[in-house]
């Protein structure tokens, strides 16, 4: 099931057919690998897999099969018995919420901060609790999270997220509470934790320091690592994670050391197969130049070796209340998929 995964994540869209009514409305990111487009989350075995759909063109197509729904490629069974998932928002059983699209960062991979107004929501606090009350009374609520840009600077972020954290942490007191902030100081990442969150996500991007300055131009590498260690220390082992993005010119090596490298400070790294979009891709390839597609086969090779890599230091997604870990519709996650 694992390959079957991958070969869906490396390829294009899910077309549906024009006469199939979907069970609810499609989701809408404006975070995350699939951030500007309508996706849907299908479930099979145990895992998920988020895709952008189309009622007109894609490599896959969903299709029905007697009383059940397969997935097919070039009109093979890629993966039956294929069941739709709900977000709850952004993610299933999570109430994940973006809380600015607008950045002054300027990462080459980001479609978040070049998406048109009409998709994204301009949220106030006030909207954002709402949202996740709301989201709270729902048979299939779990957990909350909240990611975001930075429209002004990291600390005035990181404030604003450890302030919905409180107002949700007194709404819920016994909900799970997940921050992916941009946190550049150790005063960041201890406001966070004492508003309330229970586990963060703090993003390195790339291990190669060379592709790093390209791509996040006004971010600092060793402030991040620095930022990972102490979250670690501060909320405790299998509670930070990082993205690390492959598919950006970077060795499979190269990879693996920076898990290596965040799972001996107790992180857990993400690692994310590169999405390239109609958002991203003229400013990757004028940062980076020509890039190669991730391949099902490299997603898999990497999972098969982080998965050593986290057994060798003790640590486990499968820890994981919030977040990508236990949304597990992005990426290959050892444990749930290898």
């Amino acid at each position: 099931m694992a390959r079957r995964k991958a070969e869906l994540l490396a390829g294009g869209a899910v077309r549906i057919p024009k006469d199939f009514r979907l069970p609810f409305l499609p989701s809408r990111s404006t975070a995350g690998p699939g951030a500007g487009s309508v996706g849907v989350v299908f479930a099979f075995g145990n895992t998920r897999a988020k895709k952008p759909i189309s009622r007109d063109a894609g490599e896959f197509e969903l299709v029905k099969r007697g009383q059940h729904l397969a997935i097919l490629r070039n009109g093979e069974v890629l993966i039956d018995n294929v069941e739709l998932v709900p977000t709850l928002l952004h993610a299933p059983f999570q109430a994940f919420v973006n809380i600015d699209h607008a950045c002054v960062l300027n990462c080459k991979f980001c479609a978040s901060p070049r998406l048109g107004q009409n998709l994204t929501k301009e949220l106030t606090d006030d909207k954002i609790v709402a949202m996740i009350e709301d989201a709270s009374k729902k048979k299939d609520f779990k957990s909350v999270a909240f990611t975001s840009a930075v429209p002004e600077s990291p600390s005035m972020t990181a404030k604003r997220m450890a302030g919905l954290v409180r107002r949700v942490r007194k709404l819920l007191p016994d909900a799970p509470i997940g921050v992916e902030p941009y946190a550049t100081r150790p005063d960041e990442v201890d406001m966070l934790a004492e508003a309330g969150a229970d586990e963060i996500k703090l993003n390195i991007e790339s291990f190669d320091r060379d592709i790093f300055e390209k791509v996040c131009p006004n971010r600092d590498y060793d402030h991040i690592l620095h930022a990972i260690n102490h979250s670690c220390e501060v909320f405790g082992r299998n509670k930070v994670c990082s993205n690390i993005i492959f598919g950006l010119g970077e060795t499979d090596d190269n990879v693996l050391e920076g898990t290596r490298v965040l799972a001996n400070m107790g992180a857990v790294a993400t690692l994310r197969a590169l999405r390239r979009n109609e958002y991203n891709m003229a400013e990757l390839e004028k940062a980076l130049g020509s890039l190669e597609p991730v391949t099902a086969e490299r997603m898999l090779t990497l999972a098969k070796e982080q998965k050593k890599i986290l057994k060798s230091h003790k640590l486990t997604p499968l820890a994981f209340r919030t977040m990508c870990h236990t949304c597990l519709s992005c990426d290959l996650v050892p444990f749930w998929d290898v």
